[in-house]
């Protein structure tokens, strides 16, 4: 049989079906390229906006950088190549979108927080130092928002941040410890809300009862997951809770952010896309930050370097402190201990805590042994044929891996 053409077994005369032109194919495939380049290309340019986004968000601290640069030569030399020493500051201004209702905004601030984290250079471990806001030190003469310059004076640490912003606590801790402050970080109330909604809220066990008016925080015992407001009065709440001292508000200040830590190394944020991006906006637009760190880029070098730190190796503790002589309201360093805690920091060596006594958080504000060191072997005074080298002093203190209730 054939075709009219003479072909035979022509597909007409069979009733079958002529296939599509080869020019026909080559359209759809075109057509179909188009489209996977076109989701490519849209993919790439909103990957593009949300950097640019977030890169634009970092609030860059250029008058800090440039204040501490004019005393470049007065500042502590770098003694450990790759370690890094960053100044977390937590600003209770009342300036700013959300802040307004934690008081009249008079055109001042001062340091609420302000922890020393020390990033070895391994990146195998980190310690985090709270200093206290009430410590009399020696704060340099800083320069004022308005021009002028303020006297050097001994005062309470937290002044240093009112008078002179981040440059000038950045230059008294240089001068209290002696360590070379390479980066620093600014977040305020707003800030640090939306951080806390942005991963979920934050686990926290409570040892008693919340009922705290004016931190706006009223919870039962156990464990608690705080959000944006709660979280906040938490780690601020001082005359209702505990004892009333700073010292325990700085101890629950590192319970929550041993909390923090682990909330964030876990699966469910940082594979998370739906809660990623919001905690990078949250992150980004709530920090000031020094030029080094005003990037995302920056940004994200300095978490991947301590992501995979184990949480049991993420140290909190606080400066080696108790009341001040002339006024016990006030706190003075404990030495040596201090000293050894500084020099340790300086010199990247490992710092050891143990975990404070229970009876500690119910004494009022009771200087304790914060660092000990083994007498060597002889007797009582030291004293001996050998002594062999000393052994790594050991403050007290906590881990992020430490879900205990305190």
């Amino acid at each position: 049989m054939t075709d009219s053409a003479g072909i035979p077994g022509g597909t007409d005369a069979a009733g079958g079906e002529r296939r599509p032109p080869r020019n026909r194919r080559r359209r759809l495939l075109r057509w179909i390229g188009l489209g996977l380049a076109l989701l490519v290309l849209m993919g790439t340019a909103a990957g593009w906006w949300l950097y640019n986004k977030l890169d634009g968000n970092i609030t860059e601290d250029t008058s800090a950088a440039a204040e501490l640069a004019r005393y470049d030569r007065e500042r502590p030399a770098h003694l450990a190549t790759g370690a890094q020493n960053i100044l977390l500051i937590g600003s209770d201004s009342r300036s700013g979108k959300g802040n307004a209702g934690y008081g009249e905004d008079k055109g001042t601030q001062r340091s609420d927080t302000t922890i020393l984290l020390h990033l070895p250079q391994d990146r195998r471990s980190a310690t985090a130092v709270s200093i206290p806001r009430d410590l009399m030190t020696q704060i340099p003469s800083c320069l004022r928002p308005d021009g002028s310059r303020t006297g050097a004076s001994f005062a309470q640490f937290n002044w240093a941040f009112q008078w002179g912003g981040a440059a000038c606590t950045i230059r008294t801790v240089e001068k209290l410890t002696g360590i070379r402050i390479d980066h620093h970080m600014v977040i305020d109330f707003s800030g640090f809300k939306r951080m806390v909604d942005a991963v979920g809220g934050v686990e926290v066990c409570l040892a008693e009862p919340v009922n705290d008016v004016q931190a706006k925080l009223k919870l039962p015992a156990g464990l608690q997951t705080l959000r944006g407001e709660q979280a906040l009065g938490f780690v601020r709440a001082r005359h209702s809770l505990g004892n009333g001292s700073d010292t325990e508000r700085m101890g629950r200040q590192q319970q929550f952010l041993g909390s923090l830590v682990k909330k964030v190394q876990s699966n469910g944020v940082l594979l998370n896309p739906a809660r990623l991006y919001p905690l990078l906006d949250a992150a980004t637009s709530s920090l000031t930050t020094d030029p080094g760190l005003a990037s995302l880029r920056n940004m994200y070098e300095l978490v991947r370097g301590v992501r995979g730190i184990p949480t049991d190796r993420i140290t909190f503790l606080t400066v080696p402190r108790r009341p001040y002589a002339p006024n016990p309201n006030r706190d003075e360093l404990v030495e040596p201990d201090a000293t050894r805690l500084f020099r340790q920091l300086r010199e990247d060596e490992p710092v050891t805590v143990t975990p404070p006594q229970p009876s500690a958080s119910s004494a009022a504000r009771t200087p304790a042994p914060t660092a000990t060191d083994a007498v060597p072997e002889g007797n009582s005074t030291g004293e001996g044929t050998s002594t062999p080298s000393a052994p790594i002093p050991t403050f007290t203190g906590t881990t992020a891996g430490n879900a205990e209730c305190r």
